[in-house]
């Protein structure tokens, strides 16, 4: 696990930690190490920019994004190469699912919106583990639907740094990245280094205090 400093309310999973939306193990074993509730918000997760408001645990619907001003109720995405994202407010958390076609549409941008729509200004974005640019080989409209960001593989092929993307839309807040390349560290879940089905979670919740 993986647990950003001086930010409560964030933890970004592991593989060894497990895919805790639908594993009851894992799920129990986050919630128990945090003292969050066991019952989570999660969605189903499509690709695009749909941002889904939650107040309650259980399922919320094809999105791409999920956000809350609930205190204490966790929400959950699951990513292995996709960018996680947490957006950070004094009274609300959101959590993004950024592939390169989220990317492409907005999506962390359309989770500001919503969450600014509720009244809550985002204070900071952190950036989880994903596939970086020294390892993520895509076609050359890859690059352009993204709108240029194009970097290298450390074989030469071409690359795109999706997490650079996302700092050019958002702007100017402050922004971490916890530096960690899914397909480098094995610890990690990455699709593209070996067509895994297993995901990590990333979680958010509310603080009480």
């Amino acid at each position: 696990m993986i647990t950003p400093p001086g930010i409560p309310g964030i933890v970004f999973g592991t593989m060894a930690d497990g895919d805790a939306r639908s594993d009851g193990r894992a799920r129990d074993a986050f919630s128990s190490r945090f003292g969050i509730p066991r019952d989570w918000a999660t969605i189903r997760q499509v690709h695009g920019s749909t941002v889904a408001y939650a107040t309650t645990p259980g399922f919320h619907g094809d999105a791409d994004g999920l956000m809350t001003d609930a205190v204490g109720l966790p929400i959950a995405i699951a990513t292995a190469d996709c960018v996680p994202v947490v957006l950070v407010s004094k009274g609300a958390r959101a959590v993004v699912h950024a592939g390169w076609r989220g990317v492409a549409a907005g999506v962390v941008v359309e989770a500001i919106g919503a969450m600014r729509r509720k009244s809550h200004n985002v204070e900071s974005a952190v950036i989880g583990p994903h596939i970086g640019p020294c390892c993520y080989e895509v076609g050359r409209e890859v690059v352009d639907e993204i709108g240029g960001f194009e970097s290298r593989t450390r074989s030469g092929a071409p690359s795109v740094d999706l997490a650079s993307a996302i700092r050019s839309q958002i702007g100017a807040m402050e922004i971490r990245d916890v530096g960690v390349c899914t397909f480098d560290d094995a610890s990690m879940a990455s699709y593209r280094e070996n067509g895994t089905t297993n995901r990590q979670v990333t979680v958010a919740w509310l603080p009480r205090d």
